[in-house]
């Protein structure tokens, strides 16, 4: 069951683990840390941090010797780089599965890039001859997107991308979203309401995947409700974790403008048009015409619009939308 707890400003927090170095633990191997400042200070408002190391966890002191990733006629090792004796490789993998099974109630996960055990992809895997292939996956890491496949990560260093960083957060409020609605009970009626919030952020994604999804939410009785929501998640994390394009996102807005027609002045309406076309050349980042909408719909509430999430995906003061 998702775990949300109350912050001190009154919001939500949300489960999210995390490589313990990114919150300035000095777990490392030489005894320091890799403190991330969006991670530790900003997303710290919302999210209740499950921190750890896997390196730590199975017993590696700090400082420790560094181990590496390597090809072995036995699969992929993780092995000590000055001590080829020392194997970890069971226990780093054995660690990623209990922390899969106990910490279930989780909505994300943020990796250390490039670790052996916590990069989520891009890891160095050395051949033989000792010549490295950045094609690889942490052990730990590998172990927790196995055993739920669904549930958003990202690595902090991709995080420095303002699109990546704004659709990991979304998914992860999303998923927060749903996995409360299964804790208070799913029933048809839920179901239906929670695609119906969610609809134009759908669309901002993906529109093949907003009909997808639809026809789906359309013949609820079909099958048994289980099933159905199953299907339903896998097929709504897939959808969102597509790229948003600024196409996408100004189809979405001037969809929003059509409800504004009958009641915003032509000017508030032209104004609006001019700064959505703004934002699909690139010339303003979403927030800017987000922002009006928002204004013209406190001036002027609707209730198809009041019930979307897509204005409001998560908290405004993240500031994700300022540089997207």
């Amino acid at each position: 069951m998702a775990k949300l707890q109350q912050s001190d400003s009154g919001n939500m927090r949300i489960r999210v683990g995390v490589s313990a170095c990114l919150l300035g633990a000095k777990v490392r191997f030489d005894g320091g840390h890799k403190r991330d400042r969006f991670i530790d200070e900003l997303l710290r408002r919302y999210f209740e941090f499950v921190p750890v190391c896997p390196e730590v966890a199975i017993g590696l002191g700090t400082p420790r010797p560094p181990i590496r990733l390597v090809e072995t006629d036995n699969g992929i090792r993780a092995l000590g780089t000055r001590d080829s004796t020392l194997d970890v490789t069971a226990r780093l993998q054995a660690c990623g599965r209990e922390m899969a099974g106990s910490a279930t109630d989780l909505c994300g996960f943020i990796f250390k890039k490039g670790s052996p055990s916590c990069g989520m992809a891009r890891v160095r895997i050395y051949a033989a001859n000792g010549i490295p292939h950045a094609d690889g996956s942490g052990l730990f890491a590998a172990e927790i997107m196995r055993a739920n496949p669904l549930l958003p990560v990202e690595e902090e260093g991709r995080l420095n991308d303002p699109v990546l960083r704004e659709n990991f957060v979304s998914r992860v409020f999303v998923y927060a979203r749903w996995r409360t609605l299964l804790a208070a009970g799913l029933t048809r009626g839920e179901l239906v309401a929670f695609h119906a919030r969610h609809k134009l952020l759908i669309m901002a994604h993906s529109t093949e995947g907003y009909r997808e999804l639809g026809r789906l939410v359309s013949n609820l009785h079909a099958r048994p409700l289980a099933e159905i929501a199953a299907q339903y998640i896998e097929m709504l994390m897939t959808v969102i974790g597509q790229r948003a394009t600024r196409k996408r996102h100004a189809n979405v807005l001037q969809h929003l403008l059509g409800y504004l027609r009958q009641h915003a002045a032509p000017g508030d309406r032209k104004d609006l048009l001019d700064a959505i076309e703004s934002y699909r050349r690139g010339e303003y980042p979403l927030v800017v015409p987000v922002r009006l909408l928002r204004h013209q719909f406190r001036r002027h509430p609707h209730p198809y619009v009041d019930q979307q999430v897509y204005l409001d995906p998560y908290p405004q003061d993240l500031m994700l939308r300022n540089a997207v």
